[in-house]
């Protein structure tokens, strides 16, 4: 019999998002289209502004589905009042596809718009390839250090695909995200990397700190942790509502002023200094995310 409910309420939740997604990314892509007509700087920045406004209230009714289906059953931990007209920096751990739809609905209204760094190889998937071009959420390659190692320019060839993406991000507020592990936390990817803490891969930096470096605007950088209830990570288990038991804390750091205004990609201090401060953050996100474990 609960198979029988999960799967309806899976069926309907799904029907649902993909409903409201196709509502809000058509619309964008309609309010979209002048921008290759009108190419000046002023109507960029209006149009910015009208699609983050038209993606908030996309997230929003993504939100109200999800509390709806799935009994509002997320606890947030945030003590902390954002405004909605600065420019933040945003990382989390990563374990499931579900892990957006949470950090979505928890930021909606608190901060400014999400702004995902996307995989390239998502690039066929219609929804995303609409966020890149509607609301300048980046694609970003995932090299790994040993590609670097073999070919040191492709960290000058990503340092430059992620400057000109945080330019149209100046256009208007906006926070940007990236997953600081760069992949979903499995056993598997935790055994092989053989990763000094308990509930977290190592963080991989590189994104967040090219970021950083074309955004001397931005002055926090906001730590949300993610703890589920269920051992399930499946999409189909986020729909029918048996990973709705979630805890999400959410911290935010002051940037420190020397790791402002400098270059990613020939600066090696700066990959120190940010290396490090990041991974002591890491440290402590560890310990509070064993705390708050069902």
């Amino acid at each position: 019999m609960n198979i029988v409910k999960f799967s309806i309420i899976g069926l309907i939740t799904f029907t649902l998002i993909i409903t409201n997604l196709v509502l809000g990314f058509g619309l964008l892509a309609i309010l979209n289209i002048p921008r290759a007509f009108f190419p000046s700087n002023s109507f960029k920045i209006y149009l910015a502004k009208l699609s983050n406004k038209l993606g908030d209230i996309t997230v929003y009714g993504c939100k109200k589905i999800m509390y709806v289906m799935h009994q509002d059953s997320i606890k947030v931990f945030d003590d902390k009042n954002f405004e909605k007209n600065s420019w933040y920096m945003a990382m989390s751990n990563h374990q499931s596809w579900a892990d957006i739809f949470i950090l979505l609905a928890v930021a909606n209204n608190r901060l400014p718009l999400l702004k995902f760094f996307m995989k390239k190889e998502l690039i066929w998937i219609p929804f995303v390839f609409l966020a890149n071009k509607t609301l300048n959420m980046p694609f970003v390659n995932r090299h790994s250090k040993k590609d670097l190692d073999k070919n040191p320019n492709l960290r000058f060839e990503d340092y430059e695909n992620t400057l000109k993406a945080c330019k149209r991000f100046q256009r208007a507020p906006s926070t940007i995200f990236s997953y600081a592990e760069g992949t979903r936390n499995t056993e598997e990817k935790h055994l092989e990397q053989k990763s000094p803490y308990k509930n977290l891969l190592k963080p991989r930096i590189g994104g967040m700190a090219t970021a950083l470096s074309a955004m001397p605007n931005i002055d926090t950088l906001v730590d949300y942790s993610v703890i589920y209830k269920s051992k399930k990570r499946g999409a189909w288990a986020f729909l029918c509502g048996e990973m709705k038991d979630v805890k999400v804390l959410v911290k935010s750091h002051p940037i420190p002023n020397n790791l402002k205004n400098k270059n990613y990609s020939n600066d090696e201090q700066y990959r120190i200094d940010f290396k490090n401060w990041i991974e002591n953050i890491w440290e402590e996100k560890d310990k509070e995310m064993e705390k708050l474990k069902y």
